[in-house]
C-alpha cells in the first residue's frame, strides 16, 4: 500500500512539474496531521517520505514506565516487551512503527483529500509564478477550443486565453492551429490562474521585432514608441544607438525581408518604421508622412500641435478613415489639429446632420446656446458646454471625438471628389481627339472610332489616396504592405 501512494506521488512530480522535495514535505504534513489526528497533540512521532524507495513510514515515540498515565505518550514494560519482543526498561524510549491501516478509512479519506487540495494550490501557485514571470514573451501554442469568440490555447499543459478584445479582427482561427501570442497578464481566480495573452498588443509587435531584428535583441537598435491598430496598420519609432547603423533600414532590411516576415505574421498588418526625434517638430513631421507639412505649432503644456498642410496634402495626412492622423497622434503622444491651407474654405459640418445622436432635446439646447455647426462644439470653452442641460465631460469628449472623425472623413471624400474632377476636365474625349494625329484618324463609323473616347474618360491618373507603402522610403521612414512584396519595378 505505502508503495502504491509513493508511486501515485512520483507520477504527480512527472506529470505536474512539481519540485520533489516540496511535494515530500507536503505529504509529511498530511501524515503528521493524521497522525495527531489519532494520538492527540502530544504525540511524539516521526514521518519518513522515500520517494525513491517508495516507502512511507510513521514511527510513535513513547517512554516505557511503570504505570501509565497518558498511554499517548507513556507504554508500561510488558506490553512494550510484547509489541517488540525486546526486554526495556523503564525510562527508556520504546519506538513503534503505525502501519496504515490501522488509521481507518476515515482518517485516509480525511488525508488524501487534504493531500490533493495542497497539491493543487502548488499547481496554481506554481502556473502563477511560470507565466508572470513570462509576462511579456512570447508563447507558442496550440488552439484546443474556441468558445464564444473566445481562443483557449494547450502551452505546456496549461490553458491560456486569447479574448475576443485581444485578436486581430481580420484573423479566422480553427481548432488544431499553432498560434503565437505575447503573455499579457495573469490573474488570480479560485481556481488556476487565468493566463490572458494577446495579438493585438503593441507589446506583441514589439517582441516580433525583436525576434526577426537581431540588431533591436542586442540593444543596437531601440524601439521608442509604438502606435497601433491591430489587422490595419502601425507606426514604429526607432532609434539607433550606433551612427554606423541606419535604424529604419535595419527594420525594413533587404528588399524589405525582414519587415514582410512580421506583417505575415500580423495578417497583412501594414507597418511604418520612422527614425525617432527628441524634436517634437521634427518626429510629427515624420509620424505623419508621406504628407508633406507647411508649419507646426506646439503647446507642449496641453501637449497639441496645430499642423497646417496643404490642399493636396490633407488626405494624405489624415489617412484612410483618419487612420494615419490617429497613429501620428499616439506616436507622438501630441494631440494633432490639422489645419487646411487657406483657412476660409474649411470643411464643416451642420449640428443638424448629428440630430440622430444628440437627440430632438439635447439639439434644440445646443442650437439654442449658439452651437450650429460641428467646429462650433469642437472649439467651444468647456464651460459653455457644461452649462447646457445634458451635458458631462465625458458626453461632451464622446461628442467632440465623434464630430472629428465625421469631419476627417468628410474633407478626405471632399478633396478626391475635387481631384477626380481637375482629372475628368483636363482629359475630355474631345481633348484627347484633338491631340492625337489626323493622319492616324480612324474612320468615323470604324471600331476604332470609339477608342480615344473609352481611354479618355479614364482619369490620367488615380484619385489621390492614402498609400505609404507604395512610396519609396526615404531616410526617415521605412513602409511594408504584405500585398506589394515584389520589388517595385522602375
Amino acid at each position: 500500500m505505502n508503495s502504491e501512494i509513493v508511486e501515485s506521488f512520483a507520477q504527480m512530480v512527472r506529470e505536474k512539474g512539481i519540485d520533489k522535495d516540496i511535494l515530500t514535505g507536503i505529504v509529511e504534513d498530511v501524515f503528521s496531521m493524521m497522525v495527531r489526528k489519532k494520538y492527540g497533540q502530544d504525540a511524539k512521532f516521526d514521518v519518513v517520505v522515500n520517494m525513491d524507495k517508495g516507502d512511507i513510514e510513521i514511527f510513535l515515540e513513547r517512554e516505557v514506565v511503570e504505570t501509565v498515565e497518558n498511554p499517548v505518550t507513556q507504554i508500561d514494560a510488558q506490553t512494550a516487551r510484547e509489541i517488540s519482543g525486546e526486554e526495556l526498561g523503564v525510562g527508556e524510549d520504546f519506538v513503534e512503527v503505525i502501519p496504515l491501516v490501522t488509521f481507518g478509512r476515515r482518517l485516509v479519506v480525511s488525508a488524501k483529500q487534504n493531500l490533493n487540495q495542497r497539491i493543487k494550490e502548488i499547481e496554481r501557485e506554481s502556473i502563477y509564478n511560470e507565466y508572470s514571470n513570462a509576462v511579456g514573451d512570447i508563447v507558442v501554442g496550440e488552439i484546443y477550443q474556441i468558445r464564444r469568440n473566445e481562443i483557449l490555447i494547450n502551452h505546456n499543459r496549461n490553458e491560456l486565453l486569447l479574448p475576443k478584445s485581444e485578436q486581430i479582427f481580420k484573423e479566422r482561427y480553427k481548432k488544431g492551429d499553432t498560434i503565437r501570442a505575447v503573455v499579457k497578464e495573469v490573474r488570480k481566480n479560485a481556481g488556476n490562474p487565468v493566463v490572458v495573452v494577446s495579438r493585438a498588443d503593441p507589446k506583441f509587435l514589439s517582441k516580433l521585432f525583436e525576434l526577426e531584428i537581431p540588431e533591436i535583441y542586442d540593444g543596437i537598435i531601440e524601439i521608442k514608441q509604438i502606435a497601433r491598430e491591430p489587422g490595419e496598420r502601425a507606426k514604429v519609432a526607432v532609434e539607433s544607438h550606433d551612427d554606423r547603423i541606419d535604424a529604419v533600414g535595419a527594420c525594413v532590411g533587404m528588399k524589405g525581408v525582414r519587415i514582410h516576415t512580421i506583417v505575415r505574421e500580423l495578417n497583412n498588418e501594414n507597418i511604418d518604421v520612422i527614425n525617432f526625434s527628441e524634436q517634437p517638430e521634427v518626429f510629427i513631421q515624420r509620424a505623419l508622412a508621406p504628407a508633406k507639412l507647411k508649419t507646426i505649432e506646439l503647446n507642449d503644456e496641453a501637449k497639441t500641435a496645430n499642423v497646417l498642410v496643404a490642399a493636396d496634402q490633407v488626405s494624405l495626412a489624415i489617412g484612410r478613415n483618419g487612420q494615419n492622423i490617429r497613429l501620428a497622434s499616439k506616436l507622438t503622444g501630441y494631440e494633432i489639429n490639422l489645419i487646411k491651407e487657406g483657412g476660409e474654405d474649411e470643411y464643416d459640418i451642420e449640428l443638424v446632420d448629428f440630430k440622430e445622436e444628440l437627440g430632438e432635446e439635447l439639439y434644440l439646447k445646443m442650437i439654442d446656446a449658439g452651437l450650429e455647426t460641428a467646429k462650433d462644439v469642437i472649439t467651444a470653452k468647456l464651460d459653455t458646454l457644461l452649462a447646457i442641460e445634458g451635458l458631462t465631460e465625458e458626453k461632451i469628449l464622446e461628442l467632440r471625438e465623434m464630430m472629428k472623425r465625421d469631419l476627417e472623413e468628410a474633407e478626405v471624400d471632399e478633396d478626391e471628389e475635387e481631384e477626380e474632377e481637375e482629372e475628368e476636365e483636363e482629359e475630355t474625349p474631345e481633348a484627347a481627339a484633338a491631340d492625337a494625329p489626323a493622319a492616324d484618324a480612324p474612320a468615323a463609323d470604324g471600331p476604332a472610332a470609339d477608342a480615344p473616347a473609352a481611354e479618355a474618360s479614364l482619369p490620367a491618373t488615380p484619385p489621390i489616396t492614402e498609400a505609404p507603402a507604395a512610396e519609396t522610403p526615404g531616410p526617415d521612414q521605412g513602409t511594408a504592405e504584405a500585398s506589394k512584396e515584389e520589388p517595385a519595378k522602375d
